[in-house]
């Protein structure tokens, strides 16, 4: 258990995300971060309907989970 939240923590850290909470929604540049992708991809993202987005106001956040689940479905196995 100990070693799983030192691996999180440093993988956090490597994404450029030092927040010590655990955040649940994204803005588009953290986001972007986690997925390893431009700001304007996650946009483009967005817009396709491929990730779904929580908007206050202006603003717009991404899920965390619904992140992982974009992760997940896009996943192949190349042979």
């Amino acid at each position: 258990m100990a070693q799983e939240t030192h691996n999180r923590k440093g993988l956090k850290r490597a994404q450029g995300i030092d927040n010590p909470l655990t955040k649940r929604l994204y803005d588009l540049k953290e986001a972007g971060v986690y997925l390893g992708r431009p700001v304007f991809s996650v946009r483009t993202l967005i817009w396709n309907g491929a990730l779904p987005v929580i908007k206050d106001g202006r603003k717009m956040y991404l899920d965390i989970y619904d992140m992982d689940r974009y992760i997940d479905r896009n996943k192949e196995t190349l042979l």
